[in-house]
């Protein structure tokens, strides 16, 4: 239940150890007027100073789906940017309020252009700013602080979640294996920092990989005792070589081994671990928990009789009054340790003893916990001390949990328990220490204090005592309302203080910057669950001003399907900073790390990984589920009350980018479909909004005034965040490498810096993709949509700002080429030919200088001067080095050799800078020239350095034509051809010609893949002009599609299907395509939907056709449902008209893929039908399948070996339609027996679900329908399946037989039913008036059982519904020429005689027979008048 919360009493803020903490748990600041401001805020210091707050940030308390953008929730002194912004009409409706941040970005955007300045240092301080209020985000002191159960609670699939299950790994089989031969005792867990798993069973260890899928053991069998616990520390500096990176501890019954641990990593990106032995073993000692410091210490506690804290100590080697090993008791030193406790002596009713033990290692704290929820807190110091500082017992807890909360927890009461622990580094916040869990889902927040940090200037020193900082309640119970919050609401708020959502917790975790693990256990499932959630840092860091910030957070439920055993971070520990201001703002991070932070579940069954989603991924799934646009309006505005409009739209330009993720297991995050591209572009584009010109009192307006539009603030703050790991850093690192030489290395490795650049030249490619929309950068079209001056003088605003940045972007992709082709070189040699001032310039240089400050770009030209020098020095003239070697050694320097010299110094010469593009043209032609005249003779190596020049040249035109050469010179005689036309058989000698010519190929394939990377760089066009990239882009695939070497386009096509480029392979015209799909359609399924698309995309419809129907027909392995979809497919493209191909073939292919597709049907409904039938055995269900999921048996074997024997009399009769079967005795007993079965299947369920509800005493649950209400609905699927075939649906058979089994099994009136339902199933079926009646007729004419006597009462009903069912029919289309034939009057007449004479009879189940004789009378008037009169032949009138 939920209490109103009320302010905590005042404490004293006197005592040095209980600080006051103003309105720490009060939901929002409560300022108190007594009090005085002594000192400004930090927060209030900022570009925004001045301006009034803007609560206008709807509470996420709120289910997402009642969020509204909040309308008229702005002070009229703070111009809204979405509300007085000129947008589209498609946004017009839109309203919100300046969130903190927007406001922060907006004013710094406009600060940085107050002064006019050049466009590059403009777009510099954009990017100041923007990293300036990303590492201003509040620190986790500030927002908690308070008492509080907000959750933002999603479902694991829904697009806000904010984890994500990406993976999961099983334990291998070998491990089980050995899991069998425990006899005492096993344990697992997982040192998720190298990817490795741990198991102990008995008395050995093993470790594997569990990202490898079929991975090896690493054990560890020499101890000859039960293993205890197991825990990876750091070494000791100096003790070990540099191979040894961890240290594993292991403890048995009688004594601890330190086993080395060396880590490599794999070209794979796999670790690869290696165990050594150490010799290094503490004997009389065992542990049950063990921890290590950063600096290599190790402590543990040694068993459940007590809570002593020892330490394991070892050396390299022995000293005198030392061994290389042993331990201390810290808890009991000296002479204390050997004497016996009380406890020992008396003994006691509980043995307390430590059940977590965890080192915050940046405080040099250790903590441990014990069963009985006491937290001890030890200072470690010096090498080998260890003190206890404080000690809060569960009694502590309690009274502090009273003081804080004005109202009683039924949570946190004397049943409570504290089941884990974790630190908080005093990087992630100076006061909040620790954070403990209790068993109920309650997260407790402490703060430990010291006399000395009270002490001006004093940093250091131990803690004396911790006070609870704040209290996070579970999330509600599924069902229970969530209270409802106001921001603007004070001490009357509601807090939920009794949800057992989280009830029993059974061990949790907290990884910086928030992230919470917490692992239930409930009752009814045997199985954890995994509650997950994280500190929602968009609308913490868009709070508003007004109000004190709240720990928001999301969170979701993630089901494991087993126990967990340990968990662990896989990536590196969170941190945006290096300091509390701005640590956890996951959103400046997510783009520098895209992976974001990924955890390891260890369960009974395997390790889950798991992915915390980052805000952009998040943006993304979003959009991509929304439905129109006015779906995409309500989930924009959902982000911006959350998160404001700024970073809003910075998420929809990183998705626009491809930075989101594509929310489908297995593909990259760059693979995001184009629907949600166009979204994002669209949100982007349309509610950017416009710059605004703020009032001046008096001053005339100018440019440098303009506030630019948040559109500009988001690519500002997206391009910062991109390059935020490099704007600061320094481009080159100088030290010495170990034989005292000189080494230059770069701070920012270069896969990072491909990525970022990647990046940018992404965002370039979208700005200019969509320049002519975007506003500020569609030119001269903004100015003509301004009504005033003003609104000039801000769109040229927006624009300079926007000039500003798009030259800033250029400068940073052209700046990190630079950059990376300086280290290409040999940097060391570069830098040695520096003068000493340019040296010190490079030293000292940064990415910041590099791309937008003039003394960088100074220097980057003395550098490129220093490189071009390099290279000419290097040089020499090959001619007079070539004659000299064949003087002197003519027998290693041919005539060939010489030409491929001249041809390698044409390269080089082609290299120079000082060259123009076509003389370095025509040496590029020249040098291919030469090459193809040794192409016969040309190494491999030689060929493939001439490859990577050209390359690098961007000349892929001519490596193309040069490897195709020289394949084709080694082999004339076109061996290999021959080799592959006669189906490539194995071991045959002609395949070396072929191997030959796949190292030339293979060549190919990498000049096709860095053009490739290249021209996606660089636009294709520009002013209308291809770029010169797009025109090498042509001549080198022109040279491809013109080849005329039918064994390299066999091997290209069989390349991009290995790349999966299908699409460009579809899109090939030319001859060998055909023969190359149709030899892969021969071999395999997939290929042969290839060649599918490949004669649909080129309308030869009947051909796709033709083949889909082969490969539904044929052997391979296909599911029936893959069957029919061919087939349906094939029936398309068989009903569309193909040029050459004549009707009668259309029509007879048309007519056996739909023969085809009729019996697939059958077969897919018999497979479901027999693998849910609970008469067939379990063994032989998967036999049953093999035979049915699978190729398409016939009619007969369906019929007799399934269909028939096991009774499936509905589709008897359908296959009776298939077959085109007339014989209508066996028909009509096949429908006697359907009608049968469907009342006895049905009437069991129901006797079923009536002794059920009985034994519980109500329904939970709606029950089974009535019989004839399932036999109408089979009866309608026959219908429509037989498309209302005569023999197969013989209405003047069946219907008697419906009527019959109606009135003899009550399926009427008595039941609830509409007695006149035969009637109007076969009306509804399409069944004429004239047919129905006619059969009713011989029906009262017959006087059947059970039709005689009395039972003629419901004949004459149903002739009487029929008719005047037909009746209104005539009538409701109103036709003059409308009559009926004289026999209806005549029947009409009989059934009103008897309906007359028989008033006072019986018509159980069916209307009262009065009622019934009235009715007939009525319907009689109305046949009279639209019977044909035999003498006048007129009509009496309509009814």
């Amino acid at each position: 239940m939920s209490f109103p919360q009320t302010p905590a009493p005042a404490v004293p803020g006197a005592f040095l150890n209980t600080p006051a903490v103003a309105s720490r748990f009060n939901a929002e600041m409560q300022q108190d007027p007594v009090r005085r401001l002594l000192f400004a805020s930090p927060r209030s210091v900022s570009f925004a100073e001045g301006q009034p707050g803007t609560p206008g940030a709807q509470s996420m308390t709120q289910p997402r789906s009642q969020q509204g953008i909040q309308a008229g929730s702005q002070p009229s002194s703070q111009p809204s940017i979405f509300g007085q912004d000129p947008v589209p009409s498609s946004t017009s409706a839109l309203r919100a309020s300046t969130s903190a941040s927007d406001d922060a970005v907006m004013r710094a955007s406009q600060l940085a252009s107050t002064a006019s300045q050049p466009p590059l240092a403009k777009a510099a301080n954009f990017i100041n700013n923007a990293l300036t209020e990303d590492e201003h985000y509040p620190e986790l002191d500030s927002y908690c602080r308070q008492i509080s159960s907000d959750y933002d609670l999603t479902l694991v699939d829904s697009p806000w979640a904010p984890f994500q299950k990406i993976s999961n790994f099983e334990i291998p089989q070998n491990v089980f294996a050995q899991y069998e031969r425990a006899e005492v005792e096993t344990g697992m867990g997982l040192f998720a920092e190298i990817n490795h798993a741990w198991v102990t069973i008995d008395n050995c260890l093993y470790l594997w990989d569990y990202t490898h899928p079929n991975p090896d053991l690493i054990g560890y069998e020499d101890s000859q005792q039960r293993i205890t616990a197991v825990k990876l520390v750091a070494p000791k500096p100096g003790v070990f070589n540099d191979v040894i990176s961890h240290v594993l501890v292991v403890s048995t019954e009688g004594e601890m081994i330190l086993l080395g641990v060396s880590v490599n990593l794999n070209p794979s990106g796999t670790k690869n671990v290696e165990l050594y032995g150490t010799t290094l073993a503490l004997k009389s000692a065992t542990a049950s928990h063990i921890a290590g410091s950063a600096t290599g210490r190790i402590f543990y506690t040694g068993g459940t009789t007590d809570c002593d804290i020892y330490e394991l100590y070892y050396q390299q080697e022995e000293k005198w009054f030392s061994s290389r090993t042993g331990k201390l008791n810290h808890s009991q030193p000296g002479w204390t340790s050997v004497v016996p406790k009380p406890t020992q002596i008396w003994g006691r009713a509980a043995t307390e003893h430590v059940v977590a033990l965890v080192i915050d290692d940046s405080r040099n704290l250790l903590y441990s916990l014990s069963n009985l929820s006491t937290v001890r807190t030890y200072h470690i110091e010096g090498p080998n001390k260890l003190t206890k500082v404080i000690e809060k017992t569960k009694s502590d807890f309690l009274r502090d949990i009273a003081h804080a909360m004005s109202v009683q927890s039924p949570l946190l009461g004397e049943h409570m328990e504290i089941v884990s622990i974790s630190p908080v580094s005093v990087t992630e916040d100076n006061k909040v220490h620790l954070m403990a869990l209790t068993n109920t889902g309650c997260r407790l927040f402490m703060s430990a204090t010291s006399a000395s940090s009270y002490m001006m200037g004093s940093s250091s020193g131990a803690p004396q005592s911790m006070q609870l900082q704040a209290i996070k309640f579970p999330p509600p119970e599924a069902g229970q309302k969530r209270p409802r919050t106001s921001p603007f609401s004070g001490p009357g708020e509601t807090i939920n203080v009794s949800s057992r959502a989280l009830e029993s917790s059974r061990r949790g975790i907290r990884f910086p910057p928030g992230y919470f693990l917490d692992f239930v256990r409930k009752p009814d499932d045997p199985h954890d669950l995994l509650f997950i959630s994280a500190p929602d840092t968009g609308r913490i860091k868009n709070h508003s001003r007004s109000q004190m910030p709240k720990l928001y957070e999301q969170a979701n439920w993630i089901e494991l399907k087993g126990t967990v055993q340990d968990v662990g971070l896989i990536t590196k520990p969170f941190s945006a900073t290096n300091q509390p201001l701005g640590f956890g703002n996951e959103l400046a991070v997510q783009f520098d790390s895209p992976d974001g932070s990924e955890f390891a579940v260890l369960t009974n069954t395997g390790v889950n990984i798991i992915r915390r989603r980052r805000l952009v991924d998040i943006f993304a799934s979003a959009i991509r589920t929304t439905v129109g646009d006015e779906g995409l309006k309500a989930e924009v505005s959902k982000f911006q009350n959350a998160y404001g409009r700024v970073e809003t739209i910075t998420a929809a330009l990183a998705v626009a980018c491809r930075q989101g993720d594509n929310g489908r297991f297995g593909l990259g995050r760059a693979a995001i479909d184009q629907a949600t591209l166009d979204r994002a572009r669209q949100v982007f584009i349309n509610y950017g909004g416009s710059p605004m010109l703020p009032e001046q009192d008096g001053q005339p307006a100018t440019v440098e005034m303009v506030r630019p539009s948040s559109r500009h603030g988001a690519i500002t703050l997206y391009l910062s965040r991109l390059i935020r790991s490099l704007w600061k850093s320094k481009v080159i690192s100088v030290s010495s490498n170990s034989a005292g030489a000189l080494a230059i290395d770069s701070p920012i490795p270069q896969p990072k810096l491909r990525e970022v650049q990647d990046c940018v030249i992404a965002l370039r490619n979208f700005l200019n993709d969509n320049r002519s929309f975007i506003q500020g950068l569609s030119g001269p079209s903004d100015l003509r949509r301004a009504a005033s001056k003003q609104e000039e003088l801000a769109f040229q605003g927006e624009h300079q700002a926007m000039h500003a940045v798009e030259l800033l972007m250029t400068d940073i992709t052209e700046g990190i080429s630079f950059v990376m082709t300086m280290f290409e070189e040999r940097v060391v040699d570069i830098y040695a030919r520096l003068d000493e001032t340019s040296r010190q310039e490079l030293r000292g240089l940064t990415y910041e200088r590099l791309f937008s400050q003039a003394p960088g770009k100074e220097l980057a030209k003395v550098l490129v001067k220093a490189i071009v020098n390099r290279n000419i020095e290097n040089g020499s003239n090959v001619e007079t080095v070539a004659d000299a070697l064949r003087r002197k050694c003519g027998s290693f320097c041919s005539a060939d050799d010489v030409v491929v010299f001249k041809a390698q110094e044409q390269l080089k010469r082609a290299s120079e800078a000082a060259i123009n593009i076509n003389v370095s043209r025509n040496l590029l032609f020249e040098s291919l020239r030469h090459f193809q005249k040794v192409a016969g003779s040309l190494t491999q190596a030689n060929l493939e350095a001439a490859i990577r020049q050209y390359i690098e040249l961007r000349y892929y035109a001519g490596a193309i034509q040069l490897c195709l050469s020289v394949a084709e010179a080694k082999d004339r005689g076109k061996t290999a051809l021959y080799w592959m036309n006669d189906g490539s058989p194995a071991g045959d000698p002609r395949a070396k010609a072929f191997d030959q010519r796949k190292l030339c190929y293979d060549l190919i394939h990498e000049v096709l893949l860095e053009l490739d990377v290249a021209s996606g760089k660089e636009p294709e066009m520009v002013d209308g002009k291809p770029t010169l990239i797009a025109t090498k882009r042509a001549e080198a695939y022109d040279v491809v599609n013109n080849s005329m070497d039918e064994v390299f386009h066999q091997d290209l096509y069989d390349w991009y299907i290995k790349q999966g480029w299908t699409e460009r392979l579809l899109g090939i015209e030319s001859p060998y395509i055909t023969t190359f799909l149709r030899r892969l359609a021969s071999k395999d399924a997939a290929h042969a939907e290839l060649l599918c698309r490949f004669y649909t995309m080129r309308t030869m419809y009947f051909d796709a056709a033709k083949v889909q129907s082969e490969l539904a027909k044929s052997d391979f392995k296909l599911s029936i449902k893959e069957r029919i979809n061919l087939l349906s497919r094939a029936k398309t493209n068989a009903s569309v008209m193909t040029a050459g191909v004549s009707r009668q073939e259309q029509q007879l292919l048309n007519h056996d893929v739909t023969e085809l597709l009729d019996v697939a049907n059958i077969q897919d409904d018999l497979l479901e039908r027999l693998l849910a039938d609970s008469r067939i055995p379990a063994e032989r269900k998967p036999e049953i399948e093999a035979a049915l999921d699978g190729e398409i048996q016939s009619l007969s074997d369906l019929f007799n070996q399934y269909a028939d024997q096991a009774g499936y009399y509905d589709l008897c009769l359908v296959i009776y339609h298939v077959a085109d079967f007339r014989n209508p005795t066996t028909i009509a007993q096949t429908w006697t027996s359907l009608i049968q079965q469907t009342h006895d299947e049905i009437s069991e369920q129901l006797a079923s679900y009536n002794a059920e509800r009985q034994q519980r005493g109500t329904a939970s649950d709606e029950g089974p329908p009535q019989p004839y209400e399932t036999l109408i609905a089979r009866i309608e699927d026959i219908c429509h399946r037989s498309s209302k075939d005569s023999f197969v649906f013989p209405v003047p058979t069946l219907m008697p037989e419906v009527c019959r089994y109606a009135t003899e099994y009550a399926q009427d009136g008595r039941i609830g039913a509409d007695v006149n339902w035969p009637i109007n199933l076969f009306l509804h079926l399409g069944v004429s008036h004239d047919l129905v009646v006619r059969v009713l007729e011989t029906m009262y004419e017959a006087q059947e059982i059970p039709f005689r006597g009395a039972g003629r009462a419901r004949i004459v009903e149903w002739v009487c519904h029929a008719v005047g069912l037909w009746v209104r029919d005539l009538g409701r289309h109103g036709r003059p020429e409308a009559r009926l034939e004289p026999w209806v009057g005549e029947l009409m007449a009989e059934c009103d005689n008897w309906a007359s004479a028989n008033a006072r009879g019986t018509n159980e189940g069916g209307s009262d027979p009065r009622d019934l004789a009235r009715a007939v009378k009525e319907v009689r008037r109305a046949v009279d008048g639209l019977v044909v009169s035999p003498l006048t032949n007129r009509s009496m009138g309509f009814f």
